[in-house]
């Protein structure tokens, strides 16, 4: 499988309140089967402002190690969530898909999506999943 990260996106909110016992379940993961990533940023950033532009907390990034996944995970067509835009959709034909939660240590940053010209930025660095915890319970 591919050496290149992939990114999975979330409020801030939902990053802390997903993760237990060494892992992160999204909220609608039950729903939908797996977690919803995207790979390179081009296909982020358009991910970001299909689905989350309208977020008030800030949106955060998570950089996931594939080698380091203990769950299985997979290249797949487009699995639109209902309600967002189709923007994504013209950046990649597939998009990966983690079949069960994301253990932390498959986490190798998390950074804050920043705002850009009337849309999302790449994030100007990443910090460690559990630094960005402990920031949350201070």
């Amino acid at each position: 499988m591919s050496a290149r990260p992939i990114y999975h996106i979330a409020p801030s909110s939902e990053i802390r309140s997903g993760v237990r016992n060494r892992v992160y379940t999204p909220a609608r993961f039950a729903e939908h089967g797996f977690v919803h990533c995207a790979a390179g940023r081009e296909t982020v950033i358009a991910v970001a402002n299909d689905y989350y532009a309208t977020v008030a907390e800030p949106v955060m990034l998570l950089e996931i190690d594939t080698h380091r996944l203990t769950a299985p995970w997979r290249f797949e067509p487009a699995a639109p969530i209902h309600g967002g835009g189709t923007g994504h959709l013209e950046t990649a034909d597939e998009f990966p898909h983690v079949y069960g939660p994301v253990n932390l240590d498959s986490i190798i940053g998390i950074g804050t999506l920043g705002p850009g010209d009337g849309s999302f930025g790449w994030p100007s660095g990443f910090v460690d999943i559990d630094a960005f915890l402990r920031a949350a319970s201070d």
